[in-house]
C-alpha cells in the first residue's frame, strides 16, 4: 500500500507534489500537514497530533467530512511525525512518500530523516521529498532514477558503513568501507539514468537534490 504522509513543515503546491499524494492509497496528515492539504483540495484519510496547529475551524470541516481523527496529548514521548509512520506501518505501508517534514526547525528536519532508518530496516521504502531534495536512509539497497549530470550524495549515519558500492556514477565505489564524517560520497554525479546505492552493513543518508530553476 503507498501511503504519504504530509506534515507541517515547509510546502508548496508548486513543487509538483499533487500527483504524487493523489496517487496514493492513504494520505496522513500529521498535525498542521491537514493546513497544506486543505489548501490542495485534498481530505485525508486520518488526522494524527497534538491537533496544535490546527485552526478550531479546520478540524470542524474535517470532522464533517468524516476524516478519522487520533488526538495525542501536547505532552508525549513521540513527534507527531513518528506516530503517524507508526500508524502506516501497521496499516500495511509497502511504499512511504513523506512530505513537508523539513523546514527552517533543524532539530525537527533531523529528527524526521533519521526516522526514516526504521522503516528501511523492515525493508519498507520511505523518502522524503521537498522542494529541493529527495532524501532516503539505505541499510541494505537502492537504485534510483535520474540524468546524466544529476547529482547524489551518500554519507555515512552508522560508525561504520561496510561494503558500501556505487554504481552508474561518475565516481563509483566496490565494497568500500566508511566511517560516520568521510565526506567522499559528497556531489557524485550520474552517468546513466539509474544508480544503486548497495552496502553489507550500517547505514546511509542518501540525498538527490533537484535542480535550479
Amino acid at each position: 500500500m503507498k501511503i504519504v504522509i504530509v506534515a507541517n513543515g515547509t510546502l508548496s503546491e508548486a513543487d509538483g507534489l499533487l500527483p504524487r499524494i493523489q496517487q496514493a492509497d492513504m494520505v496522513i496528515a500529521a498535525d498542521g500537514g491537514a493546513v497544506h492539504l486543505h489548501h490542495m483540495g485534498i481530505v485525508p484519510r486520518i488526522i494524527i497530533g497534538d491537533l496544535d496547529s490546527i485552526p478550531k475551524e479546520l478540524l470542524l470541516f474535517f470532522e464533517k467530512k468524516q476524516v478519522k481523527i487520533l488526538k495525542h496529548p501536547v505532552r508525549k514521548d513521540q513527534t507527531d511525525m513518528e506516530l503517524c509512520m507508526e500508524y502506516a506501518v501497521d496499516h500495511g505501508c509497502t511504499d512511504l512518500l513523506i512530505m513537508g517534514a523539513t523546514s527552517t526547525r533543524l532539530d525537527h528536519t533531523l529528527a524526521n530523516i533519521f526516522l526514516l532508518r526504521r522503516l528501511a530496516a523492515k525493508g519498507i521504502p520511505v523518502t522524503i521529498l521537498d522542494a529541493h531534495n529527495d532524501i532516503h536512509i539505505v541499510v541494505s539497497r537502492l537504485t534510483l532514477t535520474g540524468h546524466p549530470g544529476d547529482l547524489i550524495s551518500v554519507i555515512p549515519v552508522s560508525d561504520h558503513v561496510k561494503g558500501l558500492t556505487l554504481e552508474g556514477l561518475e565516481y563509483p565505489l566496490t565494497d568500500k568501507n566508511l566511517c560516520m564524517g568521510s565526506t567522499m560520497g559528497i556531489s557524485n554525479v550520474f552517468t546513466q539514468d539509474k544508480a544503486s546505492i548497495s552496502l553489507k552493513s550500517g547505514g546511509v543518508l542518501v540525498i538527490k537534490p533537484k535542480e535550479e530553476n
